[in-house]
């Protein structure tokens, strides 16, 4: 993974370069001990960032958080922060084992449809005791709300994808006359 960042301003308007300062980015994953930091090296006034792929590849897929701070003589600056989503990698070695590409609302609706499905076919029992043990599930009007609410969380989902891969909203209609 390799970008570049070009030279900044501080709070005071300052500029905060290469030539001054060290760049260094921290990133942060939510679990113990998962982390990592790189520091640009000069690219102009700017740097220039590389996370090799065998650091990369230890990289929990999910939120991470980033930092940049930048610094020079005890004086540290932050010149951003964000998050990112690291992905999945889809390479293997020897025989590939089962891969889900789908999002976990996405995954989630398929588990609430197969199980009206289930309901439906009678495959499934709603309630049910075994001496003072009971068990029940959800009923069929629970799991059609559950449903309707999942399918337009996913939907907004995929809107919001469209729009971050630039193929803005799909609900817009532009006409011209």
């Amino acid at each position: 993974m390799r970008w570049r960042d070009a030279a900044g301003v501080d709070n005071l308007g300052n500029i905060v370069s290469s030539a001054d300062y060290e760049l260094t980015y921290w990133l942060r994953f939510d679990a113990a001990s998962e982390g990592s930091n790189v520091t640009g090296t000069a690219y102009g006034t700017g740097w220039e960032f590389t996370i090799s792929a065998a650091t990369s590849g230890g990289f929990d897929a999910g939120q991470w958080y980033w930092q940049a701070i930048a610094s020079k003589a005890g004086s540290v600056i932050t010149l951003g922060a964000g998050q990112l989503t690291v992905e999945r990698a889809l390479s293997y070695a020897g025989t590939p084992g089962a891969f889900d590409g789908r999002t976990q609302l996405e995954q989630d609706l398929a588990a609430v449809q197969a199980a009206i499905r289930s309901l439906i076919s009678g495959g499934a029992v709603q309630q049910y005791s075994i001496g003072n043990r009971s068990l029940s599930r959800y009923s069929l009007s629970d799991l059609m709300a559950l449903e309707s609410k999942l399918k337009a969380e996913v939907k907004r989902e995929q809107m919001a994808q469209l729009m971050a891969n630039g193929l803005g909203n799909p609900h817009n209609l532009f006409v011209r006359f």
